[in-house]
């Protein structure tokens, strides 16, 4: 389950993606976390790691990449 990333800041967001998968142990995101990372920790989830989900990479926004990991998950 990915949550929709709309009317979320990235560390609303981000804490519910790490409650979410607790299992995997991502990073609790903080006041210097750097998005892009942890998208790039995210992925790295076996559940995420398949070619159709986007990397951070080629995004300005985190909502933009979280929106696109919405997309490719419930397609």
């Amino acid at each position: 389950m990915i949550y929709d990333p709309r009317y979320h800041t990235f560390d609303s967001w981000a804490c519910l993606m790490v409650e979410q998968y607790a299992g995997q142990q991502l990073e609790i995101p903080g006041p210097t976390t750097d998005w892009r990372e942890w998208a790039t920790g995210l992925k790295s989830i076996a559940l995420f790691s398949n070619d159709g989900v986007p990397g951070p990479e080629g995004f300005e926004d985190w909502s933009d990449w979280a929106t696109a990991l919405l997309n490719s998950v419930t397609t």
